[in-house]
């Protein structure tokens, strides 16, 4: 299994240039089984990223450009009336894919952003009263821009607890931007092929979710999350869907890391990514610089 993993990750290096952190990120989402959220400014990558994953797994992939005027049921499907058969027929959206992209979901309205809650949490969809299964394994990747409100729906605190991790590309150095110049003649994006099978990805996602974790990290794990329920700087803290988001993520980035078991750097390393957007701190704080706070201060096993 480690081949495919380095073939996937090689896969995915290939259009996206010098953004080791931001693929290893995503492929900790899509090996434990969650959702990834990214937001940045537009043009840096994230639909690329979003469609050489799906070509690199050989899954099937939809893109969902989110905008006020846009239902429910353009993402779930819905029925339509069969003149012949006298009979409504049932067209499935966009949501029956493997990987499912949600550009600029902030645009989306609350109730439309709402259709996203149950397929992202059980796998299924919900019409007229029958419940019909996505295609396995499911993956979203949503993005929203940070920067521009007119015209947005912020995600309440559901949806955002839905995503197992948080992440932004950024933009690229200069010797990072040059590269991209010079591959304009030949796209590599249209070269991919895929490397792992669908197959290949629920089998990984088995083995990472078997990485050992000691007590004492689950311990830490628990430290961490409570305190963000304590702390005098947070007004909501991390629900318990975050602290199962982040052991599971905990395991999937050992694994990658080529380890049956996780450490202490592993948790370290994804809280912020894994906890931070699930926080709604006070009096204008940041997230990221209370839970940096919080990881000085949280004593490591």
């Amino acid at each position: 299994m480690r081949e495919q993993i380095d073939a996937l990750t090689q896969n995915l290096a290939l259009t996206i240039v010098g953004k080791t952190e931001a693929i290893r990120l995503v492929l900790v989402a899509l090996l434990a089984g969650g959702h990834a959220l990214l937001e940045d400014v537009p043009g840096v990558g994230k639909t690329l990223l979003a469609k050489s994953l799906a070509r690199s797994i050989d899954g099937k992939f939809q893109r969902i450009q989110c905008t006020p005027d846009l239902l429910p049921t353009d993402i779930t499907g819905t029925n339509i009336w069969n003149p012949k058969s006298g009979d409504f027929n049932f067209l499935p959206g966009p949501v029956f894919a493997n990987v499912l992209l949600a550009d600029e979901i902030n645009r989306a309205t609350p109730r439309t952003q709402s259709a996203l809650l149950e397929v992202m949490e059980e796998q299924q969809v919900t019409v007229d009263g029958v419940s019909r299964v996505v295609p396995m394994p499911f993956f979203v990747i949503a993005t929203q821009n940070p920067i521009e409100y007119q015209g947005t729906f912020p995600l309440p605190e559901a949806q955002m607890d839905r995503f197992m991790l948080s992440l932004s590309l950024g933009y690229p150095t200069e010797a990072e931007e040059l590269q991209m110049l010079q591959r304009l003649p030949k796209p590599s994006f249209f070269d991919l092929e895929p490397c792992i099978t669908l197959e290949q990805v629920q089998k990984l996602r088995l083995i990472c979710s078997q990485v050992k974790v000691e007590t004492s990290l689950q311990q830490y794990i628990l430290d961490l999350v409570r305190a963000t329920r304590k702390d005098e700087e947070i007004t909501l803290g991390v629900s318990p869907r975050g602290t199962v988001a982040l052991q599971r993520a905990t395991q999937a980035l050992a694994f990658l890391c080529e380890r049956d078991y996780a450490i202490p750097d592993d948790i370290k390393f994804l809280a912020p990514h894994v906890l931070c957007h699930r926080l709604i701190p006070a009096g204008g704080r940041r997230s990221r610089s209370v839970m940096e706070r919080l990881l000085r201060s949280v004593p490591i096993p």
